[in-house]
């Protein structure tokens, strides 16, 4: 599996606060059966992290997981606030692509409150060539009470990255219940496990996979999605839901 969206740099943000807890997520994604995962530190005003420092630790932190035998790839990236991205020079924005790729970028939808201006953000960057791809929009209350609204920023050309954990009920059942809605009206395209700390109930992915309970989905969403842009290759095409009655239920709900 490749998960797009974590912060495993130490003490850089809210997430891995050294290089030994560092490793301690990089065993359990492994364990976990995730082979390749971007560092993406958030870029925001309590966390105004900056590109070159993002760039050293990943370098850093992959010399000493190789130093240790641990079998994960480490790459680049950010959790860019919407109101940075404007504040971001074209270098930095370059270096901050996702997992080392300049044309996307992982941009933190807000917990509360409607972000106004993100789908006007998501067409300036979309005639530049860059993909926004929205992390984690079903943790937002107003999401949760209509997921339709996220339709438009997916029609503008936004991809959608849902928690591993709100999928499979860890982080309650608004979330859970969210995520699959997202899932079942196609408003869905990664899977990423947002890992802060150690331990592989924070960590894994397998357990969301699990929870499509569509195996070729499933597989869509935490491999062949997030591992073309790692690639730089075309978005592959969503494969055609194996069981409609259970995504039939969860877009009902």
């Amino acid at each position: 599996m490749v998960d797009l969206h974590s912060h495993i740099l130490p003490g850089i943000d809210d997430g891995a606060r050294s290089f030994e807890e560092s490793v301690e997520i990089a065993i359990a994604a492994t364990r976990d059966g995730t082979t390749v995962m971007a560092a993406t530190p958030h870029v925001r005003d309590d966390f105004p992290t900056a590109a070159t420092t993002m760039e050293r630790l990943v370098l850093e932190l992959n010399a000493t997981l190789r130093e240790k035998g641990v079998g994960l790839q480490v790459l680049g990236g950010a959790e860019i606030a919407i109101p940075r991205l404007q504040t971001l020079s074209e270098d930095e924005l370059r270096v901050f692509g996702l997992a080392g790729n300049p044309r996307y970028l992982l941009v933190e939808f807000p917990y509360t409150g409607w972000p106004l201006s993100l789908e006007a953000e998501i067409w300036k960057f979309g005639e530049r060539g860059i993909t926004l791809v929205l992390a984690h929009p079903e943790r937002n209350p107003e999401v949760q009470f209509d997921p339709a609204r996220i339709a438009p920023f997916v029609a503008a050309g936004a991809l959608v990255q849902l928690t591993a954990a709100s999928i499979d009920g860890r982080l309650g059942r608004h979330n859970k219940r969210t995520a699959h809605r997202l899932i079942a009206a196609e408003c869905a395209h990664l899977i990423a496990s947002d890992a802060h700390w150690p331990g592989l109930r924070r960590v894994g992915v397998s357990s969301a996979a699990a929870a499509v309970r569509d195996s070729r989905l499933a597989n869509w969403l935490v491999q062949e999605v997030p591992a073309a842009i790692v690639q730089d290759v075309p978005i592959p095409n969503r494969p055609i839901a194996r069981s409609r009655s259970l995504l039939s239920r969860w877009s009902r709900r």
